[in-house]
């Protein structure tokens, strides 16, 4: 009991800490409320989900991260430096070396034109770190597993054997059948990163790497190419010239068949992408009743919801790695089936 007890009083002071800084990091925009300019809730939100060029932890000289830019154009050709080059003593935006930065993007000063951006931004800082987080947990879990073998899991590996086994047998196995396992590689990485990803972003400061669709899209990407290079016979012969149904139907059912190739990996995209976006936007928006009604009572009132849709979070942050680790399961045991008909 006293253990649970240690337990639960140190997820309530994470918790408790995780809406502390975010509830500082809004301290800079509420200033500006006391200067006399209104506080600009949806300005402050969107630049907390919105990818950038620099980190922000907190106010103060050290409370900012500059990122590497990264930018080519045919006139430059490739530029490298820091992202503190676009902000002056006071954080205001200036041109640098003939580049100006407009609402996250980068355009030539000169003319105005558009540069390829291969910058390591926000998100792809978070992806880096998501990444070699991954890498670092499952190989320390194959080490203990290797060193154990025969024996029962310890460490890392007895957290991590209990999710990825259910994965397989009841997310993989019913879904794609007997030739699951050479699936099953791909489909535990997904589920694996989008978990990670989702949980990391949760922590105060953290990117909105699993909010940000490029992310969402690319995973989706993967999920249809895979699916649809793996399709057998019968799945394409579904698609184009459907079985069973007559003549008349077929060319009627042909275009909405293709049209639902492509509604797959948008839906599975769309879903993920508003699912851990609308999370991050709700819990700021109740952050910012407190600075816009500047009432201490609204304020704690706000901080509680926020603990409880915190816990939410942690909920949904499972649930999304789970629903898209089961669709993209479907879609392959639907292209690969033996049987001829779904």
């Amino acid at each position: 009991m006293s253990v649970l007890t240690r337990k639960f009083s140190l997820f309530s002071l994470v918790v408790a800490l995780v809406v502390s800084v975010v509830f500082s990091s809004f301290g800079k925009a509420s200033d500006s409320a006391e200067e006399g300019s209104a506080f600009n809730a949806s300005e402050v939100i969107i630049h907390h989900v919105l990818d950038d060029h620099t980190w922000h932890f907190w106010d103060g000289h050290y409370g900012t991260l500059y990122l590497p830019v990264i930018v080519y154009s045919s006139e430059r050709g490739l530029d490298i430096f820091s992202s503190k080059n676009f902000y002056d003593e006071h954080h205001n935006v200036v041109e640098y070396n003939g580049y100006k930065l407009d609402h996250s993007h980068i355009y030539l000063a000169d003319s105005g034109k558009a540069v390829l951006d291969i910058s390591i931004t926000k998100n792809v800082a978070m992806l880096l770190i998501n990444a070699t987080l991954l890498m670092v947990v499952f190989l320390s879990a194959a080490k203990t597993a290797k060193k154990n073998s025969g024996k029962a899991p310890t460490g890392v590996q007895s957290f991590l054997e209990p999710i990825i086994v259910f994965v397989r047998d009841e997310v993989v196995k019913p879904n794609i059948g007997h030739h699951y396992e050479k699936f099953l590689p791909y489909l535990l990485t997904l589920f694996f990163f989008i978990l990670f990803g989702n949980l990391l972003g949760l922590l105060p400061g953290a990117g909105n790497l699993t909010g940000n669709i490029a992310v969402t899209l690319t995973l989706a990407v993967f999920t249809f190419i895979l699916t649809n290079v793996n399709g057998n016979k019968a799945y394409w012969g579904h698609i184009f010239w459907t079985p069973g149904v007559p003549l008349p139907l077929r060319l009627v059912i042909l275009p909405v068949e293709i049209v639902g190739v492509f509604t797959k990996p948008i839906s599975l995209t769309i879903r993920l992408f508003v699912a851990i976006t609308a999370g991050h936007i709700v819990l700021l928006s109740l952050i910012s009743l407190a600075f816009i009604f500047q009432s201490i009572a609204v304020g704690l009132v706000s901080s509680l919801i926020v603990l409880f849709i915190n816990l939410i979070e942690l909920l949904v942050a499972g649930i999304q790695a789970y629903v898209f680790t089961l669709f993209t399961s479907l879609y392959i045991g639907m292209a690969t089936a033996d049987h001829d008909h779904h």
